[in-house]
């Protein structure tokens, strides 16, 4: 089996395993935009805590569910938005105003798309997540 877009498989996990109501789940492999992405989730609310686990067939992640997440994905193509376009793809992938969020890749590392309409900063999609 070939693994094309990791975070896409990782989301894919998380939302099976939400959907069956299972309480942990172990995402593999691992990369740091996955961990950004967790972190980020983590900080929203919308998953538990999680650990790392190394061992000899590469590195997991064993990821604590609260079951908040009604949907996530990440986005592909990857658009390239700038910062007054936000709101415009807020609409398409969020389901109303101020409910969920999007993940932008922006030269200042990944930001919610709350902090890239604070800050002002544009970039390319990553996900989104409500």
């Amino acid at each position: 089996m070939t693994l094309n877009d990791t975070l896409s498989n990782a989301l894919s996990l998380i939302m099976n395993a939400e959907r069956i109501g299972k309480t942990e789940v172990k995402i593999m492999p691992v990369s740091k935009v996955i961990k950004t992405v967790l972190d980020l989730m983590n900080q929203n609310m919308f998953i538990g805590s999680y650990e790392e686990i190394e061992d000899s067939k590469g590195n997991s992640i064993k990821l604590n569910l609260i079951h908040k997440v009604n949907k996530c994905g990440s986005i592909k193509p990857r658009y390239s938005i700038k910062a007054d376009e936000i709101e415009k793809w807020e609409k398409r992938y969020l389901p109303a105003k101020d409910f969920g969020m999007l993940l932008i890749s922006t030269p200042k590392g990944i930001i919610t798309h709350y902090e890239a309409k604070k800050k002002n900063l544009g970039g390319r999609l990553i996900s989104y997540c409500y």
